[in-house]
């Protein structure tokens, strides 16, 4: 059963979904607004958010938007419209910021998508409900914490081994922009929930430790 949308969600899947088709159907719109290290780095800063609302293909925007839908009033209910906004602009910002430091000497490397933006959502809304269930593959139940750690984790995997076409920093990025504001917006987890904060603070640290050893990029 489909559940109601809130309209501050709405408005953003909205948005996405307008401008990502206009980028489908223009070549050169596509590749004046989206990720791309080399035009980053000669000043195009606007490309660090416009290529948040564009996406590779249908797939790649419906799944982002059907994620977007299933999270996104969790956190609007519990934080409220203006706080879920800051969460997801600031992890779309924190997603590719990630993304430029850890490839700003790769000129060619491109991206596009909104996958960090609600990467932070899904985050925010794993600590507002650790013990809640997701359903994997139609099929699997598990707790929402262990989806939350073992994405993390399999995220510094697909950075460490450049697994597929995907952005894995972006992803990282922002889902530990989600987890930090969410944090700073509901510090009852810290009280109520505390082992699922530390838990979801592992894979944070791993990849600090990782950074600082030289073991990733």
């Amino acid at each position: 059963m489909l559940q109601s949308i809130h309209i501050a969600t709405l408005i953003i899947i909205v948005a996405n979904v307008l401008i990502s088709m206009k980028a489908l159907n223009d070549f050169s719109f596509f590749e004046k607004y989206k990720f791309n290290i080399a035009a980053i780095r000669r000043g195009e800063q606007i490309r660090m958010f416009s290529s948040a609302f564009l996406h590779a293909d249908f797939v790649h925007l419906f799944f982002n938007m059907i994620t977007l839908y299933f999270f996104a009033d969790v956190v609007i209910d519990t934080l409220g419209v203006p706080r879920f906004l800051i969460i997801y602009v600031i992890s779309l910002i924190v997603g590719n910021l990630l993304s430029f430091y850890f490839h700003k000497d790769e000129y060619h490397y491109s991206a596009v998508g909104a996958s960090g933006a609600v990467m932070g959502v899904i985050y925010a809304a794993i600590l507002i409900h650790p013990e809640g269930e997701l359903l994997l593959f139609y099929a699997l139940r598990i707790p929402a914490w262990m989806f939350g750690l073992g994405y993390l984790l399999f995220s510094i995997y697909g950075m460490k081994a450049r697994l597929g076409n995907i952005g894995h920093d972006a992803h990282f990025g922002g889902a530990v922009a989600g987890y930090l504001l969410t944090l700073l917006f509901y510090p009852s987890v810290f009280d109520d929930k505390l082992i699922y904060v530390i838990l979801l603070a592992v894979p944070i640290v791993i990849l600090l430790v990782m950074y600082r050893t030289g073991k990733i990029y």
